[in-house]
């Protein structure tokens, strides 16, 4: 069956972007697209237009996505980008590049679906990553449920500098980290659609002093929502990790999650297998509670490298309540020794890395 979106889609295929070299939809331009009853709702970004251009263009739009059937109204936020020049290495516009230019290199933490421990992964690769000595930051993208405020330590109202900027919290060596979860009361349910989380996430990256970093670590919410979508188009991704658990239900989701950062031409790091096993403290057996080699066989079948194999310990989650993550709390143990092995292994394969659409000035020698 046909979606109202796939219509949509199938429209801006048809409308030539700026320049009339491709479509809107084939030359990355459409930022996001929201379906709600019969309202439909597009962020647009097009490069080098004038302004009358730019007024008939979103006419155009709109008219034409009002005329398809199940389409009362049309919301069309058409942003005109100035012209910059591109390199080879990359030729498409991020809109939110220029905010966060002093950041080497932006990797997301991502699951198909929640409770496979994609959060803990995070911040403990996060603090893994500080710990081999790279600058980090951590944002907690996961607005409708942020948890890194807890699992860090983080508490009070974060501060703000001169310019009206929100400074990041410094936690366990000096990890920069921003919350929704430190601004927002969290016993309170977040109702908000796609444009409202678009916003937020905008926000983190405007409004949030990062500062110099060698990797902004971002936790996304599980699933293929709007707010990977918003990240993956509008700020350079040098790599994403999935995370799963071994049970087939999980790798379903896992395969989903990892498909939608193919399509958006996001490279994929690999796969961490989360809760791989348990490890009896008495007599070394390992128990495979989740089932055995799951990670493996998927990682296998789409051709990515299985990054690391994280055991089931209660030290993971008692260190996450408690606000020391076990790569602090408890540096020798094999979930913190499985943490460590991954920064290393994400750190090499991003080495030679470099984040084409940094302001000129920036210092992009790799660490």
């Amino acid at each position: 069956m046909t979606t109202i979106e796939d219509k949509v889609f199938a429209v801006l295929k048809q409308i030539p972007a700026p320049g009339g070299r491709t479509s809107l939809a084939e030359s990355g331009a459409v930022r996001h697209v929201a379906v709600e009853g019969t309202t439909v709702q597009l962020m647009i970004a097009i490069q080098s237009a004038q302004e009358k251009d730019a007024a008939s263009l979103r006419g155009q739009i709109e008219q034409t996505i009002c005329s398809l059937d199940g389409v009362e109204k049309c919301d069309v936020d058409l942003h005109v980008l100035s012209p910059q020049p591109t390199t080879e290495a990359t030729e498409q516009a991020y809109p939110w590049a220029e905010r966060i230019a002093s950041v080497k290199r932006v990797v997301a933490i991502a699951s198909g679906k929640g409770g496979v421990g994609k959060s803990t992964i995070a911040a403990n690769f996060s603090l893994a990553l500080a710990d081999h000595g790279y600058r980090v930051g951590l944002l907690d993208a996961d607005i409708y449920g942020p948890s890194q405020q807890l699992m860090l330590g983080a508490s009070g109202e974060p501060e703000g500098d001169e310019e009206g900027k929100i400074l990041p919290y410094e936690v366990h060596g000096g990890v920069k980290m921003m919350s929704f979860g430190c601004i927002m009361d969290t016993d309170q349910p977040v109702i908000w659609r796609g444009p409202m989380l678009m916003k937020a996430l905008e926000q983190f990256f405007s409004d949030v002093r990062w500062g110099e970093l060698d990797y902004l670590v971002v936790d996304l919410p599980p699933g293929t929502g709007d707010v990977a979508l918003t990240l993956c188009q509008n700020v350079e991704v040098a790599g994403v990790v999935i995370v799963t658990t071994p049970q087939d239900v999980a790798l379903i989701d896992a395969r989903k999650s990892l498909n939608m950062f193919r399509k958006l031409e996001v490279p994929v790091l690999g796969i961490v297998e989360n809760m791989a096993f348990y490890e009896c403290p008495s007599c070394g057996h390992k128990e495979q509670v989740f089932g055995e080699g799951g990670g493996q066989r998927t990682a296998t079948e789409l051709n990515l490298p299985l990054l690391a194999k994280v055991p089931l310990d209660p030290i993971v989650v008692a260190g996450g309540d408690q606000g020391r993550p076990v790569v602090v709390d408890r540096p020798d143990s094999a979930p913190a020794k499985a943490l460590s092995q991954l920064a290393t292994t994400v750190a090499e394969s991003l080495k030679d890395w470099v984040n084409e659409s940094s302001s000129p000035g920036v210092n992009l020698s790799v660490k």
